[in-house]
């Protein structure tokens, strides 16, 4: 049977009267709805300052107006004892799982829509905590790409994501699907999987990513702490092969993030043109320096660091194989990212929250102050710096004609970053999800 296309259908629907202007005009008036704010400071991150005392209104999801002048006859969002803040961004969750002693078995025992659960409740935990915006590099099943879907269908709340779906790596590579299992499960995935071995299964794991719904591409640059694979550090892509990838990534509209821990697989990353480096752990001054070069952004994660290095002394939580990669690359990120900030590498929010626990992201901040890092240009690093990163300039700062994502915390966040760990107002897009 063939159906007639939606056109065809509204075409139908007006010539028998059922749409009109005025049913047009009802379903406006309906749907507007206007919110003020009453903040007792407000952190403008796009200079850099505190911002006393300002009344901010939205319409619908959209701020229309930041002003000192207390609006009259109208009910205002008492926040007048709290600093409010643009909502947080985290350049790196995995929202579909968190790393107990499980994990290595969940991956035979848990279905795709047991993840898919999971995702949702893991994705309102976070926005909860106050990150209103998260980047989602690397799932199973593409499961954050039907969450993104269903939260922005209106189906089911949660936080605005971006997803990059089922990471690529190389055979046997930190993203390989198939590393531990037996002969009989290990196969020989290929692009359609995310494994790439040349140049031209590059561009076909790209597109394939393109074709399930992916925002942007991540790959697997170097190994990795938790795969069970030997090595945490060794290059995995050769540069025909990155250039290959970020360059169909960049044809099709898509940035590209490249996990890394060892120095030579992320200079490689840089040199080839992608857009971030995750973790950084072994990052030598000349990665920095190309980095600086190339304007490449650096998402630190360290409260990953610090999880695995912690777990990976408890029996049994890892398996044998990690155990050592952990100890030996934990304790170093939160090193790295002060050397790396004080080179003035461009420093985007993140913390691989999956591996430490959803909910958890704002610690992120504290590790962040303590290896240097002044206070307000962590926040910047999670508003509008991460703006950047994902090219929306509608996010990121409170001023007018920017998406209504609005937290607020007690006391001033500038003075202890710590305040950020307990978010008591959350607005994404005009709505209020924790007063």
């Amino acid at each position: 049977m063939t159906f007639p296309s939606p056109l065809k259908l509204v075409t139908l629907a007006s010539a028998l009267g059922l749409i009109t202007a005025s049913n047009f005009a009802f379903a406006s008036a309906e749907q507007q709805q206007t919110t003020w704010l009453h903040c007792g400071n407000v952190i403008d991150t796009a200079e850099g300052d505190t911002l006393d005392q300002r009344y901010i209104r939205i319409d619908n999801n959209t701020i229309t107006s930041v002003t000192t002048e207390r609006p009259s006859g109208v009910e205002l969002v008492d926040l007048s004892a709290k600093t409010c803040l643009p909502g947080l961004m985290d350049m790196h969750v995995h929202l579909d799982g968190e790393m107990n002693p499980k994990s290595y078995i969940d991956g035979f025992t848990l279905n795709p829509a047991d993840l898919a659960y999971r995702a949702q409740d893991f994705g309102m935990k976070t926005l909860m905590a106050g990150f209103t915006t998260v980047r989602n590099p690397g799932d199973s099943y593409n499961v954050t790409i039907s969450l993104r879907n269903a939260i922005n269908q209106g189906l089911i709340q949660g936080p605005r994501i971006y997803s990059a779906g089922k990471s690529l790596a190389t055979t046997g590579g930190h993203a390989d699907p198939t590393n531990g299992t037996n002969a009989d499960l290990m196969g020989d995935p290929g692009p359609k999987e995310g494994v790439v071995n040349s140049a031209e299964d590059a561009r076909k794991a790209v597109r394939q990513r393109y074709k399930e719904g992916a925002d942007f591409i991540k790959i697997t640059a170097t190994g990795g702490v938790l795969s069970l694979a030997k090595s945490g550090q060794n290059p995995q892509f050769t540069e025909e092969e990155l250039r290959s990838v970020i360059q169909t990534a960049n044809d099709y509209g898509m940035h590209v993030a490249a996990h890394a821990h060892g120095d030579e697989g992320m200079l490689r990353a840089v040199n080839a043109g992608i857009t971030s480096i995750e973790h950084g752990t072994y990052m030598s001054k000349d990665v920095m320096k190309a980095m600086k070069k190339n304007g490449t952004y650096y998402v630190p994660t360290i409260i990953a660091g610090k999880f695995v290095a912690e777990k990976a002394e408890i029996d049994g939580f890892f398996p044998e194989i990690v155990r050592p990669k952990a100890r030996a690359v934990g304790p170093q990120i939160q090193n790295t990212f002060a050397k790396a900030y004080d080179y003035g590498v461009k420093i985007a929010f993140g913390t691989d929250s999956g591996v430490s626990a959803h909910g958890d992201n704002a610690k992120e901040f504290q590790y962040m102050v303590e290896a240097g890092m002044p206070a307000m240009e962590a926040i910047q690093s999670a508003t509008v710096t991460t703006a950047e990163l994902l090219k929306n300039d509608k996010i990121g700062v409170i001023a007018e004609g920017k998406l209504a994502d609005i937290i607020a915390v007690e006391g001033n966040p500038i003075e202890d970053i710590t305040l950020l760990q307990n978010v008591s107002f959350v607005m994404k897009d005009g709505k209020i999800y924790k007063k």
